[in-house]
């Protein structure tokens, strides 16, 4: 009886873990993301805030790479944090890096020229669940390495 009971409250902390990392991984690629496009916007290589992006195609291109990166980042974060299925909680947090990138683009489309053109935030959209999964799939190979703590693979 004593161990269905401890079931029962297992749950609600793993759910408590998994909500925590979530939110970790993304707090660790938002933060990364702004703060980049505030070194960006100071050196000169994006135009002052709210101007337009007409031009700088290249500029953009570093950013949704630069993007890219910070959410493989956040997704292995997601995934190192999580308390059992770091690949399933990576995909959690692509999931809804998609939907952000859905809505922003949506927001953000034909409102002029101060958001870029359209294939920026259609690369967002595109590549929100593959970098999940690489993040995911960068903890997995890590934690399943046979050499760990010196140990010997086995035979």
């Amino acid at each position: 009886m004593s161990e269905i009971r401890a079931n029962e409250t297992h749950p609600p902390r793993c759910f408590g873990r998994s909500i925590g990392a979530v939110l970790a991984g993304m707090f660790v690629g938002i933060v990364l993301t702004i703060a980049a496009d505030m070194v960006l916007h100071a050196i000169g290589v994006f135009p002052p805030w709210g101007q337009s992006m007409v031009g700088f195609d290249g500029a953009l291109v570093l950013a949704t790479a630069y993007r890219t990166v910070f959410g493989v980042v956040g997704c292995y974060i997601i995934a190192r944090l999580a308390p059992n299925r770091p690949m399933q909680h990576a995909l959690v947090g692509g999931v809804v890096g998609f939907v952000v990138s859905i809505v922003g683009a949506a927001v953000t489309w034909n409102k002029g020229p101060a958001f870029g053109p359209h294939w920026y935030p259609l690369a967002l959209i595109v590549l929100a669940l593959p970098q999940a999964w690489l993040g995911g799939k960068l903890r997995l190979m890590q934690s399943h390495t046979p050499l760990q703590a010196g140990r010997q693979p086995a035979r």
